[in-house]
């Protein structure tokens, strides 16, 4: 049976991901907790806009604001 997408963003809290947000920037951090509306809580989170980085630390990112969520290796 193939793994449901909120499978797979369980497995990985405490793992580094890459959220892509609809107003085209992407947030890299460590995946903390989620809830069912993807409402997503970041640790050592890194913003990356038009070649720009900026370090943000810990954050929530709004689960209505998320594009998508993926593992990073």
């Amino acid at each position: 049976m193939p793994e449901r997408a909120i499978d797979v963003l369980d497995k990985s809290k405490g793992k580094p991901v890459l959220i892509k947000l609809k107003n085209g920037e992407e947030i890299r951090g460590v995946l903390r907790a989620f809830d069912l509306h993807l409402n997503l809580w970041i640790e050592d989170a890194e913003s990356q806009k038009d070649e720009k980085r900026i370090k943000l630390g810990s954050l929530l990112v709004r689960g209505d604001t998320v594009v998508y969520v993926s593992p990073v290796e």
